[in-house]
């Protein structure tokens, strides 16, 4: 008998005993997918959502909003009702249904003027701020969702995106200039009421002095072209809640694809093949992915070193206890489909988690997987993870034995060798306490097994802060060949502390630290020396070289559950290694909405790196649709390098590599390092290396995970992509063929076939 699965697939799709089927023929999609390990994985989701218990559980906001009116409904007391009644319509705002809450505040008035009383002074200015907001969310669902464009929510708004429904902005207007006449120091009512007033045209002029922030608070420090958001034209820009992104080949076709994860629990985890003409075609259903639901954050892999990009998807964050999902290992069968293979593989824990990642802690050429989980009951703690790769599709937890014995809402995980001992070492972000840094002291002497060890060397190192940070990376900013350390800092009272920024005044909160490796173990907090003592209150974030002038750049996407935080994504390039530059409104990437999971990628082929971002919330109305930025090009030079490891880890995550240029002015050198880059973000392990104005690259070495081998490289040519396989030095090119995103499918380029690598 057919079962119905979670996505929008259920629509088109149901499931027999062995295979998909369509519904109007009957005809099998793809015998034997969804896999039986799949099936079971979307049923146990499946079971989740469907026991989910809403007392334990902030974000099902519809279900909260039809228990509170069954309350609301049954309470004979004016005064209960008036407590259920704001509580409803909180929740029916944040479940999407702003004209509901509305509605549910007018009748609050009606009660207390029939009751025959009034409001305290407290409550009618709480009713005022809610209205203001429950007004602001619909015009947004009128304007920037349901009639979204490519200039929908880019901060400062464009004429393009003013609103022509204006019932929702122009109300919100009159209730925050109520606000703030009441409260002229309110900064969060004075910050939304200009962006009511952009969002109708009227910014500047229209607001009043007192309450106007310039327009020169928000201008770049840097010029630079508009980066257009192409994702509806390229059949990206589906729009679902909060959830990450990896941008990769999986099928081997020389092309990336593109993965989304949406963080409901009914949020379809969704797949994305590029058709090499500009667009992109969903293949969940064929891929046989159908029911995988849920998952703020995906990433890739290839852990059985196959050729073929796997995929991990942890679950259940932000929900503390309640959060105790099972992950999902999805393996790459190299023929367009995966399988759910987490149980085979011992890896079906259950604990909450948003972040991991894989590196091959122990040098086998086997990559192995840290799990940074979400602990916040020290009476029954969920223990963060490492899991050792058994090279037979197993895996053995081994996280406290090895000596990370860490039980903390772990919100960021990354890795790097800062010390050149050649073993990474890992570092996490916690949202509510120090972060660690772990060095990795690599194998104990006399101890046979998973005898590894790893040493908390925070303290000594220096990068225990910001003490609220969300997501994390290391990267070489300032080129010397030493992993630097970003952390972002993740704390605000509310969207006046962003706001109090872009007015002058002090920015005391969320501010992110930029750690400089000294080259000893030791490192240097540069955060303000680099301007970047900002208000960065960050989410999904991840780094490139917008510019291909070889320094690298960072965008972060910004935001929290709440509607009232409607911040600007900032985009930051890096000013030649000595301090980075906000970018944002130049560039036209200042996406107001909330943003997750965020790539740096040569989509399109043509040399330069564009930057795709999943949009949307945590709240269940808190949809957006996902933006796709378009590098506009520039004239620097490139090489692209794709590594296969022999003896290390297939796709080479962990090598490092040296470019050595030639400029007018000198030689000069170029580091990076194969990864998927930031905590919230998967990019490609493509390595896309901007050269700057070089005349030639005259070396290119590669310092090999595991082995710590160093193999040396020469006959690059400029704007060019290679294959590199370790221990052969004859770099293979790559033809691929530059397309325009969006462009006329009638352009189709020829395809590559997929083999193994």
């Amino acid at each position: 008998m057919a079962a119905p699965l979670l996505g929008a697939d259920t629509n088109v799709y149901r499931l027999d005993a062995q295979c998909l089927v369509r519904p109007d023929n009957g005809r099998p999609l793809a015998p034997g997918y969804p896999a039986p390990s799949t099936r079971r994985m979307a049923a146990e989701l499946a079971r989740i959502n469907a026991t989910a218990d809403p007392a334990t559980m902030a974000f099902l906001n519809t279900r909260i909003a039809d228990e509170y009116a069954r309350v609301f409904d049954a309470s004979p007391d004016v005064r209960r009702k008036l407590r259920v009644g704001l509580m409803l319509g909180v929740q029916q705002m944040q479940s999407g249904r702003p004209d509901a809450a509305l509605n549910t505040l007018n009748t609050l008035d009606s009660l207390v003027a029939d009751a025959g009383g009034r409001l305290g002074e407290r409550t009618e200015s709480e009713l005022r701020r809610i209205r203001a907001v429950a007004f602001l969310r619909l015009g947004e669902q009128e304007n920037c969702i349901g009639n979204h464009g490519p200039d929908s929510c880019l901060f400062p708004i464009r004429p393009a995106a003013f609103h022509t429904v204006t019932r929702g902005s122009r109300n919100a207007a009159g209730l925050l200039g109520e606000v703030l006449r009441a409260n002229p120091a309110d900064l969060g009512a004075r910050w939304l009421l200009n962006i009511a007033h952009m969002t109708l045209g009227e910014y500047p002029g229209k607001v009043a002095p007192e309450w106007l922030i310039p327009p020169s608070a928000f201008e770049s420090e840097y010029e630079m072209p508009r980066f257009p958001d192409v994702a509806a034209k390229a059949g990206l820009d589906n729009s679902g809640l909060a959830g990450g992104t990896v941008v990769d080949d999986f099928d081997n076709d020389g092309l990336l694809d593109v993965f989304v994860s949406d963080w409901s629990l009914t949020g379809q985890l969704r797949f994305y093949r590029n058709t090499g003409d500009g667009h992109f075609v969903e293949r969940t259903s064929e891929a046989g992915l159908v029911g995988l639901a849920s998952g703020l954050q995906i990433l890739q892999t290839d852990y059985n070193n196959d050729g073929f990009l796997d995929l991990w998807v942890p679950r259940g964050a932000w929900l503390g206890k309640a959060g105790r999902f099972p992950q999902s290992l999805l393996r790459n069968n190299g023929d367009g489909t995966f399988t759910d293979v987490t149980e085979e593989a011992g890896l079906l824990t259950r604990h909450p988690s948003q972040t991991g990642c894989w590196f091959d802690y122990d040098g086998d050429g086997w990559l192995d997987l840290f799990k940074g989980n979400e602990s916040t009951d020290p009476q029954d703690p969920d223990w963060c993870e490492l899991f050792h790769n058994n090279h037979d599709g197993t895996f053995t937890e081994c996280a406290r034995q090895s000596g990370i014995a860490v039980a903390a809402f772990i919100k960021g995980s990354t890795w790097a060798d800062y010390d050149h001992d050649g073993r990474p070492d890992l570092y996490l972000s916690c949202r509510n306490g120090p972060n660690y840094l772990f060095h990795n002291d690599g194998p104990v002497s006399g101890e046979k097994g998973l005898a590894w060890r790893f040493s908390d060397t925070t303290a000594k190192a220096g990068v225990a802060e910001p003490i609220y940070s969300f997501p994390t990376w290391f990267f070489d900013y300032d080129n010397d060949g030493w992993e630097d350390l970003f952390v972002s800092g993740y704390n605000i009272s509310g969207v006046g502390d962003v706001a109090a920024e872009y007015v002058g005044a002090p920015a005391t909160r969320s501010i992110p630290r930029l750690y400089r490796n000294l080259g000893n173990g030791t490192f240097a907090d540069v955060t303000g020396a680099t301007h970047l003592n900002h208000v960065c209150h960050t989410m999904g974030c991840n780094y490139g070289d917008l510019d291909n002038d070889g320094w690298l750049d960072f965008y972060l996407a910004t935001g929290d559950p709440e509607f009232t935080t409607l911040i600007p994504n900032r985009m930051f390039r890096n000013d030649g290694g000595n301090r980075f530059l906000d970018v944002t409104t130049t560039s036209g990437t200042g996406h107001l909405q909330k943003g997750h999971g965020v790539v740096f990628a040569d989509i399109d082929n043509d040399g330069d790196q564009d930057v795709y971002t999943v949009m949307g919330g945590a709240y269940t109305g808190d949809i957006a649709h996902n933006v796709l930025f378009q590098n506009p090009g520039n004239t620097n030079r490139w090489v692209q390098l794709r590594l296969v490891g022999t003896k290390a880890n297939r796709p080479g995550i962990g090598a490092r590599i040296k470019i050595t240029a030639q400029t007018a002015k000198g030689s000069r050198e170029i580091h990076r390092r194969v990864s998927s880059g930031a905590s919230f973000g998967g990019n490609t392990l493509r390595q896309e290396i901007g050269l700057g104005q070089a005349t030639a690259i005259t070396g290119v070495e590669i310092r090999w995970p595991g082995s710590d081998t160093l193999q040396t490289i020469r006959g690059l040519e400029m704007n060019r992509s290679y294959q590199i396989r370790e221990g052969n030095d004859t770099p293979v090119l790559q033809p691929s063929k530059a397309f325009i995103l969006g462009g006329s499918p009638s352009a189709r380029q020829p395809q590559a076939t997929a083999l193994r690598h």
